[in-house]
Parts: structure tokens; C-alpha cells; sequence
């Protein structure tokens, strides 16, 4: 019985133990976040707010700055929402170091802080002004040097042409790729993005695909239906003369057939007025017939005399 009651004591002063830890310091082992860098400019932060904030309203308050500058906090100018529910910040990007605050709907007990490097999470902008420079089966493409430093930058190509089911894939350093093998006679959609190397950033943010480009043999498209070349008039006149000819030897090849069929199944009876047509016709009309003794089998005989 006593052991049962100093376990139960134990276990009633560990939960105390818990209960009287900070919310703040809790969460700060178990919640995560999101950050993302627009180009350096903005700022997002995202929770998950169902999960770790069930049906509770939080604020946002952020700085930049080390702890030594000591700035003032701001207060979220624009929230992401999620069910009702706050669940991400939007804000411009003013420095390097970045310090978040998340508290309670009147702002007055803090539930969660963290300092972060925005430079880690920067995912950049799409690549500008992208040029195709074609040499024989062999293209380049370039692109304008972001604001962020280009040793951080990576050019992904992607291309396939319209037998291909799947993106084929290209990277080197920014801000120029080159790939080769391609065939002058086929058609290929092109499409280039940034991505931040492992060496700047905490994850390897890419930016957006940028806009989908068609080319064949250094020639740009507007789509690879463009590549289909009509027929001429000589081919179409030709592929009609023959399409009519097929027809017309299917139809007497048809005709054959069903004349045989016929017969097969009801012969045909001669009509009796001109049943001697044919043998009338053989001999001119002519049907006497001359009784001739023949020769050579009686001449010798002796004639007798009654």
C-alpha cells in the first residue's frame, strides 16, 4: 500500500514539475515552422494552427536585428489564414536575422520564439529575360544575374520534345546552361528555374518554372502543332485520284462477287427462242446436208448384170 502511494506521488509531482514549465518552452521542442524568403524581399512564416493550437486565436510578432540592437517588435500586417484560424505571417524582409514571436490573442503570454537567418530560406524569383543561342544539335541558354549572389544559384533546364512522355533535366551554375544531341527535325519545349544551393540555404528552395518556350532547329514555335507541315496541293490531288481508284476496284471487285453469288444460288435458264442461236451463227444459216457415197471402198467391184 505504500508503494502504491509514493507512486502516486511521484507521478502527481512529475506533472506539476511539467505544468509549471513555460508553454512557450514546451512548444519550442515540438512546433514547426515554415519559413520562406521571397527573393529577399518578403517574408512568410507558417504553423501548423490545428495542430499545435486547436481552436485558439494567436498573434504574430516579429524583428529584425540581433538581440543586442534590441528593436521593437512588430506586430503581423497581413495574416494567412486557416479555418478562421491564424496560421502565417507575410511581412517584408529587412535583414539578415530574424526573430518570431507567437503569443496569446491579447498578446500578453508569449507560446512560442525563435531566431532564424532569412538569408537560410531565401527562394528566388524565376529567371529573367532567358535566351536560346542554337549551334548545330548544341543550345545555351542564359539568363539575367539575380540580385542574390549567383555562387548560391543553380539554372535547372528542362526540355522534351512532343514524343517524349518525361522532362529531361540539366543544371550548372548560374547563370548559363548548355546541352547538346538535339535532333534539327523534332520539336522541343524548353522551360529554365533558379535553385538555391545546399551551401546557402537551410532547404534548396527553386523558384518557379519559367514560362514554357517551343523551338526546332533554332527556329521558336509557337507550339509544337506548328511543326506539322500541310500537304501540298499535288499530294492532295494525287492521294484523291488514288482514294477514287480504290474505290472504283473495290465496287467492280463487289459486283464479281454478288454475279457469282447469284448464280451459285439461281442459274441462269437459256431462253428457248434462241436456243440455236449459236449453231445458226456457225454455219451461215446454211443447214443442208449433201449425201456423198464414199470413195475408195466399191470401185473395184465387178458390176453385175441381172
Amino acid at each position: 500500500m505504500g508503494l502504491v502511494l509514493q507512486a502516486h506521488a511521484a507521478i502527481f509531482i512529475l506533472g506539476n514539475l511539467v505544468a509549471s514549465q513555460p508553454l512557450a518552452q514546451r512548444l519550442k521542442e515540438t512546433i514547426k515552422i515554415t519559413a520562406v524568403n521571397f527573393n529577399g524581399e518578403q517574408m512568410q512564416i507558417t504553423w501548423a494552427a490545428k495542430d499545435y493550437f486547436p481552436d485558439r486565436t494567436v498573434t504574430f510578432f516579429y524583428r529584425f536585428g540581433t538581440a543586442l540592437q534590441n528593436r521593437a517588435w512588430k506586430q503581423c500586417p497581413n495574416y494567412i489564414l486557416e479555418q478562421g484560424y491564424n496560421s502565417g505571417c507575410l511581412f517584408k524582409t529587412e535583414g539578415p536575422t530574424l526573430t518570431i514571436s507567437l503569443k496569446d490573442k491579447n498578446g500578453s503570454e508569449e507560446l512560442f520564439n525563435y531566431t532564424l537567418k532569412s538569408d537560410f530560406f531565401i527562394k528566388p524569383n524565376p529567371p529573367e529575360n532567358a535566351t536560346f543561342h542554337w549551334k548545330g544539335d548544341t543550345v545555351t541558354i542564359e539568363c539575367n544575374k539575380p540580385k542574390t549572389p549567383a555562387r548560391c544559384l543553380e539554372l535547372e533546364l528542362q526540355y522534351k520534345s512532343k514524343y517524349d512522355k518525361e522532362w529531361q533535366s540539366r543544371k550548372s551554375a548560374c547563370c548559363k546552361v548548355e546541352e547538346q544531341g538535339f535532333d534539327p527535325e523534332k520539336c522541343y519545349s524548353f522551360r529554365v528555374r533558379l535553385e538555391r544551393t545546399s551551401v546557402c540555404n537551410r532547404i534548396p528552395y527553386a523558384s518557379e518554372w519559367a514560362e514554357v518556350t517551343v523551338w526546332r532547329n533554332g527556329s521558336l514555335l509557337d507550339s509544337c502543332a506548328d511543326d506539322i507541315k500541310p500537304l501540298s496541293d499535288n499530294v492532295i490531288l494525287l492521294i484523291s485520284v488514288l482514294a477514287v481508284l480504290l474505290v472504283i476496284f473495290l465496287l467492280q471487285i463487289f459486283v464479281c462477287k454478288c454475279q457469282r453469288f447469284q448464280k451459285s444460288v439461281m442459274p441462269v435458264i437459256p431462253d428457248p427462242k434462241h436456243i440455236f442461236s449459236d449453231l445458226f451463227n456457225d454455219h451461215n444459216g446454211n443447214f443442208q446436208w449433201e449425201k456423198q457415197k464414199p470413195t475408195g471402198c466399191c470401185d473395184n467391184l465387178p458390176s453385175s448384170s441381172y
